[in-house]
């Protein structure tokens, strides 16, 4: 469903993938056919799982994924968040990992999507004058079966990105150490 007029776009076959994800596959086509530039509400837990971080910190974390990891599968944005596709069963397992103490300071709130969830999923074509409000892709599905990061993987990505937060953005901190760096964090 690709026009001249879009920036952005979703393949037929990440289309496929997406709408997989509905319980009527058919019927979400056929809405994103009449209504390509619409976001859209689909569930998470069987396709895939999302962890929607704040917008500087997820964006951190892509830059880890991508300078010292395997990558992303599809990445999207949504009201200034970072919504990043992961396994299905990925936002179970990644909860209790984040909240271990040694990490549980420097990692910000994430919001983890799993099953008995959904999500807005930002329109598979996006204008050239469409606004932000909708969201957009950042990194678009383009095949029917994109890697998905694991708990693992967007663990050890969030745990590397707190560490390279100046210590005045990191969560947690008190305010009297704000700009006291004694010890530097080691890779």
């Amino acid at each position: 469903m690709w026009t001249y007029d879009s920036v952005e776009y979703v393949t037929v076959a990440g289309e496929a993938w997406l709408a997989s994800a509905s319980e009527y596959p058919r019927s979400m086509r056929a809405l994103w056919e009449a209504r390509p530039w619409a976001a859209t509400v689909l569930p998470c837990g069987r396709v895939f799982d999302v962890i929607n971080m704040p917008g500087l910190f997820g964006r951190r974390v892509l830059d880890e994924l991508w300078s010292t990891g395997p990558g992303c599968g599809p990445v999207a944005t949504f009201r200034g968040r970072i919504l990043v596709f992961a396994e299905p069963g990925t936002a179970a397992r990644l909860r209790p990992l984040l909240v271990w103490e040694e990490w549980a300071r420097d990692v910000p709130p994430l919001l983890c999507h799993g099953q008995g969830d959904a999500i807005t999923v930002p329109p598979l074509q996006r204008p050239l004058d469409a606004p932000e409000g909708q969201g957009r892709w950042i990194v678009a599905p383009d095949g029917r079966e994109p890697w998905l990061p694991g708990s693992s993987t967007l663990l050890w990505a969030c745990v590397r990105a707190a560490r390279d937060l100046p210590r005045e953005e990191a969560p947690g901190r008190p305010e009297s150490t704000a700009g006291v760096d004694a010890v530097p964090a080691h890779r």
